[in-house]
């Protein structure tokens, strides 16, 4: 993997940049759809190439280990090949879904024993495994195992986790750079950053994490239940020592004005499921402001979903129909929601790109986060 940084905005820390993958080039910043198993939920694969222009998306090597399971991913050659999606994909390690359950999980130095939400079977992930398993899956981009602490979150135990992730870092660069991908492609590691929102382990992760001079790094461990100010505190620290010419990724970020005020601070890559998860239940992001079609003031509004929006599905279908699918239940509704979501964030970090190349992105965020951040 290669990073080639463009441009940086002259007031704000703001970066263009392009990531080179075997499966493809991925201009920054970036948003990347999340597809927990296999698949980004209500939309097919031609349309997120297509309509919403996806440049990567993302597996979940917990879900994916655990259904369809690795001996199927691997005889189909990989997930790209399972999927039908031939650009870049990026797996998580499984430690987020890890610290999600918190009461069917045990965490010791070796690594942790877990049970299914499915079936209850228990299964055990360490550093090594989660570098075979994300091997098979096969992402372009595989993040290192490690501890996502909760939110609060006491010192001692920050600090404690803090040291085992960097251990457990240590193990996973050992062991992935002592095997060989199993498809004809090359792989890359990013470490992550965790430390909570206490300054001093935030400042220690990464410089640990630049320490170990791995081709992009991930900051952690946030968006879990902190105020967003925090968030911006913690991003805006580790984004001042990660390496300028590596590419910084945000795990599970967030809101339209959560990229804006994050790619203001210098972050290059984000994803959340947020865009689909408000969408089936009718909550659109559009060019104006936040919309719950569920209200009944859309019942009669037969103007566009987003008139000015990128989307053409919700060009071309009124409110007031957008609002009967949803509230019938009717799976087109979920569909077209997820379209006009995904294909929104997708336009805001390339119209982000584009004025960050133009230099004047400060000023077209101010103006962009008073409309996102708008009810209508």
């Amino acid at each position: 993997m290669k990073f080639n940084l463009e441009a940086t905005d002259k007031t704000t820390s703001a970066r263009a940049g392009l990531v080179t993958t075997d499966h493809g080039e991925i201009p920054t910043p970036v948003f990347m759809p999340v597809g927990t198993a296999g698949t980004v939920k209500a939309v097919h694969q031609h349309e997120l190439k297509n309509e919403i222009k996806a440049h990567i998306i993302l597996g979940n090597t917990y879900h994916l280990y655990l259904r369809p399971g690795m001996e199927v991913l691997e005889g189909a050659g990989g997930l790209h090949r399972f999927n039908g999606w031939d650009k870049p994909i990026l797996t998580d390690s499984g430690g987020y879904q890890v610290y999600s359950l918190s009461q069917s999980r045990k965490i010791k130095e070796e690594g942790v024993t877990f049970q299914s939400h499915i079936d209850g079977s228990r299964h055990f992930f360490s550093p090594e495994k989660a570098m075979d398993v994300q091997r098979q899956i096969g992402g372009d981009i595989i993040m290192a195992f490690d501890e996502c602490t909760p939110y609060p979150c006491d010192y001692k135990y920050a600090k404690k986790s803090l040291a085992m992730t960097h251990r457990w870092l240590k193990r996973c660069c050992d062991h992935f750079d002592n095997t060989s991908g199993l498809y004809e492609y090359n792989q890359t590691l990013f470490p992550i950053v965790q430390g909570s929102t206490y300054p001093d382990l935030r400042k220690e992760s990464a410089k640990v994490i630049s320490d170990f001079g791995r081709e992009g790094n991930a900051i952690g461990g946030l968006s879990v239940g902190e105020p967003h100010e925090a968030m911006y505190e913690m991003t805006g620290i580790v984004c001042e020592i990660l390496p300028r010419d590596k590419p910084r990724y945000l795990m599970g970020v967030g809101t339209p004005e959560n990229l804006l005020e994050c790619i203001a601070l210098g972050v290059d890559m984000f994803d959340c499921v947020l865009p689909t998860r408000n969408a089936r239940h009718g909550l659109l992001y559009t060019s104006e402001g936040i919309i719950n079609i569920k209200n009944q003031k859309w019942k009669s509004d037969f103007s566009a979903i987003d008139e000015n929006g990128p989307c053409s599905t919700s060009r071309n279908h009124s409110k007031a129909y957008l609002r009967h699918l949803v509230h019938s239940k009717e799976l087109l509704g979920a569909q077209i929601a997820s379209l006009h979501n995904l294909s929104f964030f997708l336009w805001l970090v390339t119209e982000a790109r584009n004025h960050i190349l133009a230099g004047d992105f400060a000023s077209w965020k101010k103006e962009m986060v008073e409309k996102v951040t708008r009810r209508l």
